[in-house]
């Protein structure tokens, strides 16, 4: 599995259907879509949401990110990551 990192910015439409409800239906979907959630997050800042998820496939990620978009009126961006120490093997082998 691979770690993506979705940053979520709440549009006018998302703030109005917030609750727990939807955030349990966004989990559900990301599991449908293969995914795992490793943790959820409520920040400040240029973003309002933080999901650290797993995906089998970059195309999993990208096809869960529209599919979170519209189910939920939240503007995602999301990126691939990998931990520190996956990064220094990467850069010693270069």
């Amino acid at each position: 599995m691979m770690t993506f990192i979705f940053f979520g910015k709440y549009t006018m439409e998302g703030l109005k259907a917030m609750s727990a409800e939807r955030t349990e239906d966004a989990v559900d979907a990301i599991e449908k879509c293969g995914g795992q959630v490793e943790a959820m997050y409520a920040v400040l800042g240029p973003y309002d949401l933080v999901l650290v998820l797993s995906f089998p496939s970059t195309e999993d990620a990208m096809k869960c990110s529209v599919f979170l978009a519209r189910m939920t009126g939240i503007a995602f961006t999301s990126a691939p990551a990998v931990t520190v120490e996956q990064f220094d093997q990467m850069m010693s082998e270069t």
